[in-house]
């Protein structure tokens, strides 16, 4: 896993350049692909979070919160 960190750290810092290489139309298409996965990262440690966080019966089951949405 600290392989993985520190290769991590070197290509981001990299990163800077390697952005500064790419053409326009390359850089768009890059930024769909990565907008993904900065998003799902973003969700994941999000939940991540919340189940530190959270204590059990201060949320609600898939059906309860079903049941809110369709009877307010």
């Amino acid at each position: 896993m600290n392989f993985l960190r520190g290769r991590l750290q070197r290509l981001t810092a990299q990163l800077p350049e390697l952005i500064d290489q790419l053409a326009d139309d390359n850089l768009d298409d890059a930024w769909k692909v990565l907008q993904q996965i900065y998003y799902d990262l973003y969700i994941l440690k999000a939940i991540q979070e919340s189940k530190h966080t959270v204590q059990p019966g201060e949320t609600l089951t898939r059906e309860e919160a079903l049941r809110m949405l369709h009877f307010p």
